[in-house]
């Protein structure tokens, strides 16, 4: 006989789950009890938002989901940030959350939500556990449905009553995500097509990937001389530096990669929805008949025409497919370089640094963090004009370096960092961030800190929202409002956590503070104090 809370955290470790993230709850007291001599790693979060995203980002990192407790009501609302990002991220992650005990449901009992309307079109399924006996049924489907296809989040509610009940249920075995296999058949044709066009493109992206999948990618890119570029945020898919890489198709795209886009006859879309951003406001594609001819490779037959009309579309794991593809030899003698070339070269003339007013300058300050971190080092950030910077001038080298929100969600960067750092201790962990967006999630500094996680937290502080005031100078220009922030001191922020802060004011102090906070052994905030002129790579105000 065991009690509801020890049965659910049993099947976790069955599932191989090695760190769960939370903040405690009354709600969820049995779960708590489950977890004290389980072994498994609980790490203690400050706010539900910020852990959710610490189980979105570990889910991105292993391929495995993310898990993070909450309790019910405001614990759910908060977390419901994390549960976007992985739903639009393609992450998998499942979030338990509490709920109210049985006899009180529907009564608008303290702290009572309806978490199916909550989370419905957010998450892959929503469910609530009435029944302790059926928690291992529950558990088993939930890490299922969140790996199969379209990885995704799973949200499943637990009743403290069910929870502190107890059942003499067996387990089930570790669950196996469902994803389509690729066809021989499929890749031959795909090749073929690619290897007849004038003007290929592979746009690579999505959920699903690994460093098997981006080294059989180079080969097969090499093979058939294919230009590659990445979706949006999914930068790390592809060496930024292989000679066959065009840049990334998303947020400020390179003008010249833009135009290549369209002039494009034939266009490998491999594991990407080909959503808003990567589309550049679907603007580089007609809807629902693309000019380039189509050939779309997804993990999930539903997504395949939902927008455009493909050439030829192909349900299945993209990482099955480009293992086929790199397999393949060309039929007959390749084309002429020079299309493939010229992506190339335009990606390196894009990445030349431009000119930013300021006595710190973001593009001399990423041109250094590219120059010195090992290729394993992985980058995090949330969302803000900042992050432009980091996108147009850092190289990423290796799979698994880059962790950002593909939907665009503020204070990301910091709780992604601490999930990283402990996933991957051996690694060094740098989040960039804007001085709003580190805002969103500062209080995640404190578990950084209690968890020995010795992150470099670099901050561009400009005192404003500065996407926000971008656009409000394109639309409105010189009638500010709502975008300036009164800042604390957060250098002295990380000191006070027992950690590390420094301050930049010049651009040249900023190599040896770095290395300084590198060598620190602590959690560390570099505090850059940027001029609120220098709103984006492309724009300064006079």
């Amino acid at each position: 006989m065991r009690h509801g809370g020890q049965i659910l955290i049993d099947q976790l470790k069955i599932q191989g789950v090695e760190r769960v993230f939370c903040v405690p709850g009354e709600s969820y007291l049995a779960a708590l009890d489950g977890l004290y001599d389980s072994g498994i790693d609980t790490v203690i979060g400050r706010q539900e938002g910020g852990v959710a995203m610490m189980a979105e980002a570990h889910g991105k990192l292993t391929g495995a989901p993310g898990i993070a407790f909450v309790t019910r009501g405001p614990g759910a609302t908060n977390a419901s940030a994390g549960v976007h990002v992985a739903s639009q991220d393609s992450t998998p992650m499942i979030l338990f959350i509490g709920q109210v005990a049985s006899d009180q449901k529907d009564r608008e009992a303290f702290q009572e939500i309806d978490y199916g309307q909550m989370f419905g079109s957010i998450a892959k399924w929503v469910a609530q556990i009435d029944r302790t006996d059926r928690i291992v049924e529950y558990v088993s489907r939930a890490f299922h449905i969140a790996q199969s296809g379209r990885p995704g989040p799973v949200v499943l509610a637990l009743p403290e009553d069910m929870l502190s009940a107890v059942s003499e249920v067996g387990d089930a075995p570790k669950a196996r995500g469902a994803v389509p296999a690729a066809s021989g058949v499929a890749a031959v044709e795909i090749a073929a097509r690619l290897q007849a066009a004038e003007k290929p493109l592979v746009i690579v992206g999505g959920g699903v990937w690994s460093a098997q999948a981006a080294a059989d990618l180079a080969r097969f890119a090499t093979r058939f001389e294919l230009p590659v570029g990445t979706a949006f945020r999914r930068q790390d898919y592809f060496d930024n530096q292989h000679s066959h890489y065009a840049g990334d198709v998303g947020i400020g795209i390179n003008p010249a990669l833009a135009a290549k886009v369209k002039q494009a006859d034939v266009i490998l879309a491999l594991g990407t929805r080909l959503g808003e951003i990567t589309s550049s406001g679907y603007s580089l594609f007609d809807i629902p008949n693309p000019q380039q001819r189509l050939i779309h490779v997804y993990p999930d037959a539903t997504e395949l025409g939902r927008i455009y009309r493909a050439d030829q579309a192909v349900a299945c794991s993209p990482i099955d497919m480009v293992r086929a593809l790199a397999e393949l030899e060309p039929d007959t003698p390749l084309c002429d370089s020079t299309w493939r070339q010229g992506f190339h070269q335009a990606y390196r003339a894009w990445s030349a640094p431009q000119h930013s007013v300021g006595a710190v300058k973001m593009e001399q300050i990423i041109g250094h963090v590219n120059e010195v971190l090992p290729k394993t080092a992985i980058l995090t950030n949330g969302a803000g004009n900042y992050a432009a910077w980091l996108h147009r001038y850092f190289d990423y080298k290796t799979y698994g370096s880059q962790l950002a929100p593909t939907s665009g969600s503020m204070g990301y960067g910091l709780p992604a960092a601490v999930a990283a750092k402990l996933t991957h201790r051996n690694r060094e962990v740098i989040c960039f961030a804007g001085d709003g967006c580190f805002q969103m999630t500062m209080q995640e500094f404190g578990t950084a800190a209690q968890y020995g996680a010795n992150i470099v937290v670099i901050i561009s502080n400009n005192g404003i929202y500065g996407t926000i005031r971008m656009h409000q100078e394109q639309h409105y220009p010189g009638r500010v409002s709502g975008t300036v922030m009164h800042n604390p001191q957060f250098a002295a922020l990380a000191q006070s956590y027992g950690g590390h802060g420094e301050v930049v004011r010049q651009t040249d102090d900023f190599p040896a503070a770095f290395e300084r906070a590198r060598t620190s052994n602590l959690p560390a905030i570099i505090e850059l104090i940027t001029d609120p002129r220098a709103l984006s790579p492309r724009l300064n105000l006079p």
